[in-house]
């Protein structure tokens, strides 16, 4: 694609066949039909249906649905609804939670004007945006939406906010000249880009692109071509589900084989696969999985982490890089005045004196000389000069409150009223105002310090005005430097007192007052919240539209920039080649000035080397990078919806350090579900023992189906929730995050779920033994009995590693909730006679009520003992 913007635009209006009075009807309607309409094309989606249908693919799945139509053969309905039940219920939940409202090329839509400005056979008339083509001449004027990217052939004082683009929420003033080096969006002057705002002034514009050939166009097809990632959980569950359901189907295969060996007709030996199905498959797992994510997410709202995704919250906890954006995240979103270099010093705002007239000259200019306002504390205007005002307020004796001087900015602008004006202009880089200062008439002016400074012809030190010597112009751009490598942008200020016409021929002969350096200052909690982040193994880097300079000092400030760091702008990115970028990006704490294609080159050269990314954005041009990302986080206050519906996180408060605290919730959450997964593994261990002890040993069914589905379903499920519920660990944040390559089940976790699930099997298998001496009904009551209560024991044992006596019930009452509906639903099944059918149970013994008892707590028992002994140790 050509770049219009390194072209004369001479050159550029011969390729468009235009001048300046416009396309004719019959050209921009070939340019129509060749170029197409002005819009932006959305990529294909699924629809719900389809993916609920997907839901179904899961292996584990297909051994559900097989077991449901074996137990409709065997006659066992109760079993076959209750399977297709849970099989529905689980593919509604996967699809809630997968269809996202994929909004973000209706937002981009959204963002066009539905009227635009052009010349067409030399008059001026009013079209749909849509119809808008390529060497189209649009008008622009203050308060429209550019609608197609142009070449500013006139130019009238136009100031254009790019932030959509950009990221930066500065007006930008844009000139028409020529451009003859490559520069990124934010510093080609010469054009205009599709979905920005004019903010200031007018222009005549030759449209060069329309529709997907607009800088927003490439953003809506980056969107097109981002695939999300799938998070390290998913990753990790449906690779233990495979793994599962090959095992279940091996082991099933065999007793099969075995019963049908011993003479057991087939649909009974079909019967006792299906029950060793039914006990291996965790059905509630997936459903555990994303009510402990929802969970989660409502934790994060409270805290100003507005969670999309569900699966986006367990991400959290596993991010080791978060590329943040600098404005309005680790800053404040607000110029600030920070120093003042006045009468050869450099003062604080609070330092000004009143009694000094040089500094009340310098108010009287920074007030008076200014257009913005405050009104009810809000601040009406553009921001370098509402900074102005700020520090005017920041002034001793300056308290509205006290009633001492009691001049608000327009207390004093009615007093000192100004009588002419010669607006900012992006050529000259001036303001000048004339006032009536102690009946002097004076004009002040500020600007640019490379124009300024040339027209200064005196400077006042104190009360002395002097004519400026080679020194002192010395001294000033010195202090000029200074400031501008501390990442401070700077303005001058000087006045003089005569009375003439203010024009643009007598903008000099001035006298020098001082100058004022401001910046967009870092969020106080950023600091620490920077600081957290590195204690807890995750690297910080800054992505951002700004300057170089300004983004190394803000990063170096932060303590994001440190010692051997590099940074780096879009067109030095654009420079490296993968290899060299994969080399490098360990030390790369800055990028300026970048694009849309460099934000996801960053974020794709970090997950390469395994990494789990978090970007955040809030312009359209961040939204790619954020879909891209494992975790896009998009800003609530300054976020475009585009940014919003791209992102997986919404921060409601634009603030870094909520990111942290979401990481954290994020760890309690996995920490949480994995012990949530051990919980459910071990019980389902013990009864997959259970049944290949009485398969091996010839014995009767220890459960039906129906049983089964009992457990893993309603008591199996309150337990679970409730470790869902445990509040995080203190020391969550010491940790380094975890190693996305290993799996949920590590070989740790595996040898405790073996170990628990041993002892259950054993109380459960004595139990069934003890039964069986009455009848195999008897037998099978206890076992299922025996089963079911030290399973609801078991969730004490999976809350955390350390011991109940240690973490108490205090932090979470659900676990005794759970553990007392639990044990009242089983009693209800085992006590209330119309139950009994449905359930296949029989009526108990006191002495046989007491063996289950006893058998059910003895695991327990001993876990505890066990634990005691590891926190001990």
């Amino acid at each position: 694609m050509k770049q219009y913007y390194l072209q004369p635009k001479t050159e550029v209006l011969k390729e468009f066949k235009t001048d300046s009075t416009g396309l004719s009807s019959t050209q921009a309607k070939e340019n129509l039909e060749k170029f197409g309409k002005n819009t932006l094309v959305e990529g294909k989606k699924k629809n719900a249906f389809q993916v609920f249908l997907e839901q179904f693919k899961d292996l584990m799945v297909i051994i559900l649905i097989i077991a449901a139509i074996i137990s409709a053969f065997t006659g066992e309905l109760e079993s076959t609804l209750v399977i297709i039940a849970v099989l529905i219920l689980n593919a509604v939940l996967g699809t809630v939670q997968h269809i996202k409202a994929e909004k973000s090329l209706e937002s981009l839509k959204s963002l066009s004007s539905p009227s635009a400005k052009v010349l067409r056979n030399g008059e001026k008339i009013e079209i749909d945006s849509k119809d808008v083509v390529p060497g189209d001449i649009m008008l622009l004027e203050a308060g429209d939406m550019v609608t197609a990217d142009g070449r500013i052939i006139d130019n009238f004082s136009l100031q254009v906010n790019e932030s959509s683009l950009t990221g930066e929420s500065t007006n930008i003033d844009k000139a028409d000249i020529d451009i003859d080096e490559e520069l990124p969006i934010g510093d080609r002057i010469n054009m205009v880009y599709s979905s920005s705002l004019v903010t200031y002034g007018r222009a005549n514009v030759l449209v060069t692109a329309t529709g997907m050939k607009t800088e927003i166009g490439k953003i809506a097809s980056l969107m097109n071509e981002t695939k999300e990632r799938r998070t390290p959980l998913q990753v990790s569950l449906d690779n233990f589900s495979s793994k599962l359901a090959i095992t279940i189907l091996i082991i099933c295969a065999a007793v099969l084989g075995l019963q049908i060996w011993r003479g057991q007709p087939l649909l009974d030996a079909l019967l006792f696969a299906v029950a060793l199905a039914v006990a291996a498959i965790p059905e509630a797992l997936s459903s555990i999985v994303t009510i402990v994510q929802a969970m989660g997410t409502q934790k994060m709202a409270k805290e100003n982490a507005i969670i999309k995704n569900l699966a986006a919250v367990e991400s959290l906890g596993s991010v080791s890089v978060i590329c943040s954006d600098k404005t309005g995240t680790l800053t404040q979103n607000k110029m600030t005045v920070e120093d003042i270099y006045i009468g050869g010093q450099v003062l604080k705002p609070n330092q000004l004196d009143l009694s000094n007239q040089l500094h009340r000259y310098l108010l009287y200019d920074a007030v008076l000389n200014n257009d913005s306002s405050i009104k009810d504390g809000q601040i009406i205007g553009d921001p370098t000069e509402s900074a102005l005002l700020e520090m005017y307020h920041q002034v001793p004796g300056i308290d509205l409150g006290n009633n001492q001087l009691g001049l608000s900015e327009k207390d004093l602008r009615d007093l000192l009223t100004r009588q002419q004006e010669l607006p900012f202009d992006s050529e000259r880089k001036l303001m000048s105002t004339k006032h009536l200062i102690h009946n002097e008439p004076t004009i002040f002016v500020k600007g640019a310090i490379d124009v300024l400074l040339d027209r200064c012809e005196n400077i006042r030190i104190g009360d002395e005005v002097r004519p400026m010597t080679t020194q002192d112009r010395n001294e000033i751009l010195a202090q000029n430097t200074h400031f501008s490598e501390n990442g401070l942008r700077v303005l001058t200020f000087a006045y003089k007192e005569k009375d003439e016409e203010l024009s643009i021929e007598n903008e000099n002969g001035f006298t020098f007052i001082g100058l004022v350096a401001e910046m967009d200052p870092p969020r106080p909690e950023s600091v620490a919240a920077v600081a957290r982040a590195k204690k807890a193994g995750i690297r910080t880097v800054m992505i951002t539209g700004d300057h170089k300079v300004t983004a190394v000092a803000i990063a170096k400030k932060i303590g994001l920039f440190t010692d051997g760091d590099m940074a780096v702008t879009g067109l030095e990115l654009d420079k490296m080649s993968d290899n060299e970028l994969a080399e490098k990006i360990d030390k790369i704490a800055v990028y300026a000035r970048v694009s849309p294609e460099n934000k996801i080159r960053i974020v794709k050269a970090w997950q390469q080397k395994d990494h789990i990314v978090s970007m955040t954005g809030d312009g359209v041009n961040d939204a790619p990078a954020l879909k891209k990302a494992d975790i896009g986080v998009a800003m609530g206050i300054t976020g475009t919806e585009v940014s919003k519906d791209a992102a997986s996180m919404i921060l409601a408060d634009d603030n870094f350090a909520t990111i942290i605290k979401a990481v954290a919730n994020g760890r309690t959450v996995f920490e949480n579900i994995k012990n949530a997964i051990m919980y459910l593994l071990s019980g389902n261990l013990s009864a997959i023992i259970t049944v290949l002890f009485a398969s091996i040993g010839g014995f009767p069914v220890p459960f039906v189906a129906v049983q089964l589905l009992f457990i893993n379903l309603v008591t199996d499920s309150l337990p679970a929730l409730a470790i869902g519920m445990e509040p995080g660990a203190k020391d969550v944040l010491d940790k380094k995050p975890r190693d996305p390559k290993i799996g949920i089940l590590d070989k740790q976790l595996v040898c405790k779920i073996t170990l628990q699930g041993l002892l259950i099997s054993v109380g459960v298998i004595t139990a069934f033994l003890i039964g069986l001496r009455t009848n195999a009904a008897v037998a099978t009551t206890m076992a299922f009995s025996t089963l079911t209560f030290a399973r609801l024991l078991h969730g004490f044992n999976c809350r955390s590693e350390h011991s109940i006596f240690k973490i108490g019930f205090k932090n979470n009452w659900y676990s005794l909730a759970a553990f007392g509906l639990g044990t009242l639903l089983l009693a209800l099944i085992l006590f209330i006679p119309a139950l009994h059918d449905l359930f296949a149970v029989t009526p108990l013994t006191i002495n046989q009520l007491i063996w289950i008892g006893v058998l059910a707590l003895i695991p327990t028992i001993i876990i505890q003992i066990v634990k005691v002994a590891n926190n001990h140790r």
